[in-house]
């Protein structure tokens, strides 16, 4: 059969598959059946078509659906994290990185930018500011700005802020990219130039010890709302096969995901703020500031890059297995 007649004799059917849910799991089965045995024959016959990728993309879908719902032993928490949260992650490694990039691209270019310009630091952290860490590296106390305030009172606040900034570095995806894109810059430039200022002013690696103890976590938290928020400007620009809004949805609903991962982060990253980092310059050990920030590190680094490929590989291995032993070929 030529490729042209089997898309025709096959396209409503497959239509109706991507966007018209099934009523009960015996249609799913039904659907995703089909859906192997017109794989198959694609793959025999036009293996390097666009239609196969497309079929192939269409069973993988219905696939995890089933995946999601068949029963387990653990809590739906646990499934989200353990899971269905880190596929997701996985579907967008490239966000991921882009967002990285970028803020750490505007970081490097505040931190030049302020190497050559005396001003720079004052524009970006405000004069204010600037002053009273002058008034605390006289003092001898050059980060006694994280010990102003009650414990309690800090963590609430830093968390509150913290937690709505990261929502609108999302939420500004919404125009098309360009308002989270803003954010990692604005947010880019003023860790850039922060982190300079403290390297001229020879407390450089003090500064890596105190402020990247809860800045682990939370600059990472920032980055991955920058993710987040790409996710959903490419599902409005780049909706490929499906119906705009329908990208929209799916964008909205894998970023909406993303995010709520990073409200326990943000949490940690506030406790460590209000509550650590004021001990972490003369009154806490360095190897215990350097075991937290290692182990942030080393969190992030596994959670959302190392684990999701390694659930990706096992997910895909099951996949595998359950078509090879599928009675109907």
């Amino acid at each position: 059969m030529r490729e042209g007649l089997f898309i025709k004799k096959n396209i409503d059917k497959w239509r109706k598959y991507q966007y018209e849910a099934p009523t009960d799991p015996d249609e799913m089965a039904q659907q995703f059946t089909e859906l192997v045995n017109d794989l198959g024959y694609s793959k025999t016959f036009y293996q390097h078509s666009k239609v196969t990728q497309y079929l192939n993309d269409l069973a993988s879908r219905i696939y995890l659906t089933i995946y999601k719902n068949k029963r387990e032993e653990s809590s739906r928490i646990t499934r989200f994290f353990k899971t269905e949260l880190p596929l997701t992650i996985y579907k967008h490694h490239r966000e991921i990185l882009y967002a990285f990039l970028i803020f750490t691209g505007f970081a490097i270019m505040a931190a030049f930018s302020a190497a050559h310009d005396e001003t720079f630091v004052r524009g970006v952290l405000g004069d204010r500011y600037v002053e009273m860490t002058e008034d605390n590296i006289s003092k001898g106390d050059p980060f006694g700005v994280y010990k102003g305030e009650n414990s309690l009172n800090m963590f609430a606040y830093i968390a509150l802020n913290n937690i709505y900034v990261s929502f609108q570095v999302f939420v500004w995806g919404f125009f098309i990219g360009l308002g989270t894109i803003y954010m990692l810059f604005s947010n880019g430039v003023m860790v850039g130039s922060f982190q300079y200022y403290f390297f001229a002013k020879n407390l450089g690696w003090q500064s890596v010890l105190v402020i990247w103890t809860h800045g682990t976590l939370e600059i990472s938290a920032i980055i991955l709302s920058g993710a987040a928020g790409l996710i959903l400007s490419n599902s409005i620009l780049f909706p490929g096969s499906h119906k705009r809004l329908h990208s929209l949805m799916h964008g909205a609903k894998d970023g909406l995901k993303l995010m709520i991962a990073l409200v326990p982060i943000l949490l940690v990253a506030a406790f460590l703020e209000g509550f650590v980092t004021r001990y972490s310059y003369s009154a806490m050990p360095y190897w215990i500031t350097i075991t937290i920030l290692v182990a942030s590190f080393i969190f992030i680094a596994w959670y959302f890059v190392w684990y999701p490929i390694q659930v990706q590989r096992r997910t895909k291995a099951e996949k595998s297995r359950w078509i090879n032993y599928s009675p109907i070929r």
